[in-house]
């Protein structure tokens, strides 16, 4: 090997070197980098939860026994708190621990909340009066008859069907009797603040049971019997007759 050979080897293992010092620099940048933004991001998601929760920076200072400027630093990025000090503050904040890894503030979330719930309203409003436009027709009325016979203005009645205008619950009650309706005609049914309403409707009867039957129920032993009942419920009178016909003959 000559002395040309020996040379350009040392040179390249020396751009290798280089190359390998420069790759490991890279990549220690875009470590930090990423804490950085890491840090950032976990700031605005506690000042957001502060804000929401109705908090001062003085407020969860004291909570954790330390000062303002700390949990300004924190909100800021120029410094990360630690778990225990995340799950203190989520506590007290109202919100689950993981709202401070999350991608979404929950201002962003009350937007869409909001959106959604002025889509739904503007929905419901359209269902209602075509259900409503339904029902009168079924019952072979116009709107004038309806107009006569709840003495409420034939104009607004019109923009009550189209879903133009919100139907106070009151001119409903009215109505929905008018069209020989109840108001469980027009409640919704099916999506999910419907599922959840019907829920909440179980549930109310379900309290007004007496205590004793509502303490059989929850029992998961009488889960049996409770099945056999709703069997029972859908059997046709004459059968129902013959199985007591039966019990009885083995009473006997």
């Amino acid at each position: 090997m000559s002395l040309n050979d020996i040379s350009a080897r040392f040179k390249s293992q020396q751009a290798d070197s280089s190359q390998q010092s420069l790759a490991s620099s890279m990549s220690h940048a875009a470590v930090e980098e990423s804490f950085r933004i890491r840090a950032r991001m976990v700031g605005v998601l506690i000042r957001d939860a502060r804000i929401n929760a109705g908090r001062t920076l003085e407020d969860c200072a004291q909570l954790l026994q330390t000062d303002s400027q700390q949990l300004e630093e924190w909100e800021w990025g120029e410094a990360v708190p630690s778990l225990p000090e995340l799950e203190i503050l989520a506590s007290y904040l109202g919100v689950p621990v993981s709202q401070f890894w999350n991608i979404h503030t929950l201002e962003s979330e009350h937007r869409d909340t909001n959106r959604t719930q002025d889509e739904y309203l503007a929905l419901r409003h359209h269902m209602i009066g075509a259900l409503l436009r339904q029902a009168r027709e079924q019952a072979g009325f116009s709107i004038s008859d309806i107009a006569t016979q709840t003495n409420i203005n034939l104009a607004d009645i019109e923009r009550y069907e189209l879903g133009e205008i919100p139907l106070p619950m009151h001119e409903l009650t009215m109505l929905a009797n008018a069209v020989n309706k109840n108001l469980d005609y027009f409640l919704e049914s099916s999506s999910t603040i419907g599922e959840l309403l019907a829920l909440r409707e179980k549930w109310k009867h379900f309290a007004e049971l007496p205590a004793e039957i509502q303490e059989f129920a929850a029992n998961p032993l009488n889960i049996g019997f409770i099945e056999i009942a709703a069997l029972l419920s859908t059997m046709p009178t004459d059968r129902l007759r013959r199985i007591g016909e039966s019990v009885l003959n083995i009473t006997l």
